[in-house]
């Protein structure tokens, strides 16, 4: 872990509202004590920043990327929650029932015709040669996939005829698809009343923005599917290997690659009404896909979601996470400090008797750099020691908790410093629930647990586990989303009428307390309920809880979590595929259960693959 610090503020005068408006923009390092990133009060440059939030917030990329790289992107956890439906973690790990594959074909055959007439009306709309050529050869690609489809056929022994039945999905994405091709598009005149070249373009535009996203999601499955069955026993025979080499093909990329650059083509000329309608067309068409992945029918078990067989008169989940840069985009010492330095006095201010004495703003900018500074060296020196041990040659948790023992000492030291700095001193108590409420938090976090709390099929609950100094601002920031059911366990800062003194409420100050406190809550837990623990975290500080959970899940992309883990032996395995191997496992008829210190520890990107894991869609 890391420190940067840069200049803090050189403006002292800054109000309390403009900061927390820009709390998010200024701050990205990945670690407690969090320094400061220069505030620039360029009106142009802070337009400028809180436009490029905003677009990073959304997925949305500036105008250099292409509308359809733009819209995959921005809609990049559809695309994560098809790969975890039931039926696409089933197809990847081989285990997946004839019966359902069957099934699945002669849906998909049926859909790929309807894909192919949809070309077939887009080909007719457009008014460029050059787009009609492309979108023909378009649909003879996809007149191919179904030649591919009539091989499968012939190697299962499949009859089309008896699986003829079409379930609500394939009739519900089909008719939508249909329906855009042919002009009923809300704003669009109906079938045989465009009137104008550019209006018929306008359709066969809107007919790829529907068409785009199946080509691009189906090469980003047969991708992702690739690399698992890659990595699995090479003398066994994945039966449906032939099926995900024909979309994780060159060819197939090509194809989807093409239909993309010929949307972004037809969209040239719109207006950005127009292109609002395309970007409803292509998100509908990603729900429409992962529904359709849903209605396969399945006669197997499955291991998602995690809670697909989950009792909640017998069984209780317990879900934990860390805050600091796992929900947070920022880390909360970072909005303290910041918090503390713009409404600290300048120095040539007189403090009034009845107050808490402060240092001026100067005073506090300079000390917030020198911890720092300091923090930084010594937690490098930290780690460094834990790595002089020799590397485990197995899992070996009892001598990593000997080594986070060495980093919790060095944490509380660190916190007493600061308590000792007097730096946290005179911060109001509205300031940091201000501040906590306009932090943003990771995208998808708030949302997974709304969906957590809300859930009546489900008996859970949620601890948020968190050695930030303040644990106020950490329930501010849940409150737009109306989480005030979620338990936070952290430090408390001391107030006198609302006016922080300085002092610290010390409850978990370090990765053993945080351990501890994980330990407690489950034992207070001891009725007769079966329990799951899942833990969600992103730092060094979260390993051990993370080891102890049933399933541990890192966030992100620490480095130095990984170095001290691969250290003392602990695996790091994508969920996803980790997901695979186990349903194959569950497909054999072994039952497989998720239990605690098994030295595995789950890695994902994004809160979309935790929600699509844990809840599903």
């Amino acid at each position: 872990m890391r420190l940067l610090l840069n200049s803090i503020l050189t403006n002292t005068n800054t109000s309390l509202p403009k900061l927390v408006s820009l709390i998010p923009l200024r701050f990205n390092s990945p670690n407690p004590l969090k320094p400061l990133v220069r505030f620039d009060h360029s009106v142009h440059s802070n337009s400028a920043r809180i436009r490029m939030a905003s677009a990073a917030k959304s997925g949305v990329l500036p105008d250099e990327e292409g509308l359809a790289r733009r819209f995959w992107i921005k809609f990049r956890r559809e695309s994560v929650f098809a790969m975890y439906t039931p039926f696409v973690v089933c197809l990847a790990s081989g285990s997946l029932e004839l019966q359902t594959f069957r099934h699945y074909i002669a849906q998909d055959a049926y859909f790929l015709r309807a894909f192919a007439q949809a070309y077939e009306l887009a080909e007719d709309c457009a008014d460029d040669d050059d787009a009609k050529y492309e979108i023909c050869e378009l649909r003879k690609s996809v007149l191919e996939e179904l030649r591919l489809h009539d091989s499968f056929v012939q190697e299962w022994g499949l009859d089309l005829a008896k699986e003829s039945t079409l379930n609500s999905a394939t009739v519900k994405y089909t008719d939508f698809l249909l329906a855009t091709a042919s002009g009923k598009v809300e704003g669009v005149k109906g079938p045989g009343l465009l009137a104008t070249p550019f209006e018929k373009t306008k359709v066969a535009a809107y007919t790829l923005g529907a068409m785009t996203p199946c080509m691009r999601l189906y090469a980003f499955l047969g991708k992702e599917l690739l690399t698992c069955c890659d990595s699995t026993d090479e003398t066994i025979s994945h039966p449906y290997k032939k099926w995900i080499d024909s979309y994780a093909s060159d060819s197939f990329e090509a194809s989807a690659l093409q239909t993309e650059e010929l949307l972004d083509k037809l969209s040239v000329s719109l207006t950005g009404e127009e292109l609002d309608v395309i970007e409803k067309l292509y998100h509908q068409a990603m729900k429409l896909e992962i529904e359709f992945f849903l209605a396969q029918p399945l006669v197997q078990r499955t291991l998602v979601p995690l809670i697909k067989e989950h009792n909640p008169g017998e069984q209780r989940l317990v879900l934990f996470s860390d805050f600091d840069l796992t929900c947070s985009v920022v880390d909360s010492s970072a909005i303290l400090a910041e918090i503390a330095i713009v409404t600290a006095p300048k120095s040539d201010q007189n403090q009034t008797e009845n107050h808490i004495a402060r240092m001026s703003s100067a005073d506090l900018r300079n000390t917030w750099g020198a911890l720092s500074k300091q923090y930084t060296e010594e937690y490098e020196q930290c780690i460094d020691s834990i790595m002089l041990s020799e590397k485990a040659k197995e899992f070996d948790y009892a001598g990593l908790r000997d080594a986070i023992e060495k980093l919790s000492e060095f944490e509380k030291k660190a916190n007493s410093r600061v308590i000792e700095s007097g730096v946290l001193r005179g911060i109001n108590l509205e300031d940091i629930k201000k501040a906590g409420e306009r932090l943003i938090l990771h995208d998808g976090c708030t949302s997974f647990f709304q969906n957590v709390v809300k859930n009546n099929n489900i008996n859970a609950s949620v601890h948020v586990l968190s050695y930030c100094w303040c644990g106020d601002l950490i329930r501010s920031s849940f409150v737009s989303g109306h989480l005030q059911a979620l338990n936070v366990h952290a430090n408390e800062f001391q107030y006198e009428e609302s006016i922080s003194t300085g002092e610290i409420v010390k409850k978990i100050e370090s990765p053993i307390d945080k351990v501890r406190a994980f330990e407690d809550i489950i034992k207070s837990n001891s009725d007769d309920k079966t329990k799951l623990t899942v833990y969600i975290g992103d730092s060094v500080g979260d390993l051990l809880c993370l080891l102890e959970a049933d399933v541990g899940i890192v966030i992100g992309s620490s480095s130095s979590l990984r170095r001290v883990g691969s250290h003392f032996g602990v695996s790091f395995m994508p969920l996803f595929p980790g997901l695979v191997g186990k349903q194959k496992e569950f497909g054999e008829g072994s039952s497989v259960n998720w239990k605690g210190l098994s030295g595995i520890l789950y890695t994902v990107s994004s809160w979309a693959e935790i929600h699509a894991f844990i809840l599903g869609w």
